[in-house]
């Protein structure tokens, strides 16, 4: 299993409503077992950048790469890009 994590900033808190509607897109996607967006706590005394969290787990590499060659995931792209400034991912193997 590959879990998906990947984290924003929007340009503005005015950004953040429209960003989390164009990332929630990606959960229509089929190819994830499991997807959520949620907005960062900000509880941490050390760094509160990130203002969303995208997590999602995918069964294989195959799973991920086609999830990231849907056309949802370039609309969802389109919409997301000129909201955000920081876009930071990893992809994790689960042990």
């Amino acid at each position: 299993m590959i879990r998906h994590i990947v984290f924003f900033t929007a340009k503005t808190d005015d950004n953040l409503d429209a960003i989390c509607a164009g990332l929630a897109l990606l959960g229509t996607i089929p190819h994830a077992s499991h997807f959520e967006v949620a907005g960062n706590t900000k509880v941490d005394q050390i760094s509160n950048e990130v203002d969303i969290v995208v997590y999602a787990e995918f069964a294989d590499a195959a799973a991920l790469a086609a999830y990231k060659a849907h056309p949802t995931y370039a609309e969802a792209t389109r919409r997301v890009q000129p909201l955000r400034e920081l876009r930071l991912s990893a992809d994790v193997v689960a042990q």
